[in-house]
């Protein structure tokens, strides 16, 4: 399975799944444009990977930041293979009418708005590839909700959706579309995600209702996802792949 010549976009680059995601393609030696709202960790991720990747911050709700974003790995690339829409954010895990207008604004917005916008901004010059991929982190609380994390859950059944839509869509121009489902990864998001403080408690009670037996890594999904865009996967296309330890069986 290999990247060489190709060029990934990866949003919420700096840290977790997306610092993952980016450096797997990068071995397999693809070109990498890494997107954060954290500017200084977007560069971290690229400096670490070496010449054939770049660091921007990038607001992925904004379309202006979006616009420059792509126009930046036109300049620099010629161009875009493969868009992995990764960054995400979720409120606290509380009762549903405890979240207030303005977290749940930002959870559809950065869940759920910036497909869009990867959409409405890249997918043109992933068409003038003639081919191409498109891979949309989402999640299994998508498919198997729970309570305390409602308005969360919603964001990600939207994002399922729309990659189902997408893939139909975008099909005659040959851009495959995909998403992943991860179970609760260690990543930055894990302390809001949990019902509770971390603790080896609280998570102990996860890791019981997940067979084989532990949370997601950034590993995890970086193969899933360097998987679904590759060539050796050029028929699969509208799946939604559970990387969850057999969580919703």
């Amino acid at each position: 399975m290999r990247f060489d010549g190709k060029v990934v976009v990866v949003t919420g680059a700096g840290g977790g799944f997306g610092e993952g995601i980016a450096k797997r393609f990068a071995e397999y030696g693809a070109k990498i444009v890494a997107l954060d709202l954290r500017g200084a960790e977007a560069e971290r991720v690229a400096s670490e990977i070496g010449g054939d990747a770049i660091g921007l911050a990038v607001d992925v709700t904004s379309s202006a930041d979006m616009a420059r974003a792509a126009s930046e790995a036109q300049a620099k690339f010629g161009g875009v293979d493969i868009l992995v829409n990764n960054a995400g954010y979720t409120h606290k895990n509380k009762p549903m009418l405890e979240i207030d207008e303005a977290d749940f604004d930002r959870v559809f917005a950065t869940n759920v708005k910036s497909i869009y916008l990867g959409a409405v901004h890249f997918v043109p010059l992933i068409k003038a590839r003639g081919k191409g991929a498109m891979v949309n982190i989402a999640s299994t609380a998508g498919i198997r909700p729970r309570p305390g994390l409602t308005w969360y859950n919603g964001s990600k059944g939207a994002a399922i959706t729309l990659t189902k839509s997408m893939a139909a869509e975008l099909a005659p121009d040959r851009i495959r579309v995909n998403a992943i489902n991860p179970v609760m990864g260690e990543t930055g998001m894990l302390q809001a995600l949990l019902p509770g403080e971390d603790s080896a408690e609280v998570r102990a009670k996860i890791i019981a209702t997940i067979p084989l037996g532990r949370m997601s890594r950034p590993s995890d999904i970086a193969y899933a996802t360097t998987f679904l865009a590759s060539d050796e996967a050029e028929l699969i296309t509208g799946a939604c792949l559970e990387v969850d330890g057999g969580r919703c069986i």
